[in-house]
């Protein structure tokens, strides 16, 4: 070989080099625009994921700060939950105060009956607006949701059987719960 084809053998082997380079970077170009095409869908939803997680964070926050508002708010209510009632039952107690110290100023056993009548029916007036009623048992059937029987009465005859025969302790409802059962006796 001359020193003419050598320099020809080294321009086609620049000339395959730069073209092989070129395909390279080409083909570089092409696998690079897909792995950004890929990255950025994996962007996307890491951001959405980090996204979600901070919502989730927040929600759960919310969530615990409600928890124990709610638990305050109910030891509050338990606490001051019969403010009402008492309230509602003072003045009956103011009147029990007066009728106390204005006893000892009269000598009439009929006039101490009577305000302590007016007192019990003032008190018995206030127990039903605050929703508390008395539990009948006059004449009626045993009933295991509203008695308690203590006592059993044997030969009443047939129709006195399973009825109340007497109430040894009067029972009570608040807004139809029973808070007292009636301890009864029962014709057997």
């Amino acid at each position: 070989m001359t020193e003419k084809d050598i320099n020809i053998e080294e321009e086609n082997l620049e000339e395959t080099n730069s073209e092989e380079t070129r395909n390279e970077e080409t083909s570089n170009e092409n696998t690079s625009a897909p792995e950004a095409e890929e990255q950025d869908p994996l962007e996307k939803a890491q951001a959405e994921l980090a996204e979600v997680k901070n919502q989730l964070l927040y929600k759960a926050a919310e969530f615990e700060n409600y928890r124990k508002r709610t638990l305050k708010e109910r030891a509050e209510l338990i606490l001051n939950g019969g403010e009402k009632v008492i309230t509602a039952i003072l003045p009956v107690l103011d009147d029990m105060e007066r009728a106390i110290a204005n006893g000892s100023k009269t000598e009439d056993p009929q006039v101490l009956r009577e305000g302590m009548e007016l007192i019990y029916q003032k008190f018995v007036k206030t127990l039903e607006s605050q929703g508390v009623s008395k539990i009948e048992t006059k004449d009626a059937d045993f009933d295991t949701d509203l008695h308690e029987a203590v006592a059993m009465v044997p030969g009443m005859g047939d129709d006195k059987k399973g009825k109340v025969i007497d109430c040894l302790q009067e029972g009570y409802k608040l807004n139809d719960k029973v808070i007292r059962h009636a301890k009864v006796a029962v014709g057997q």
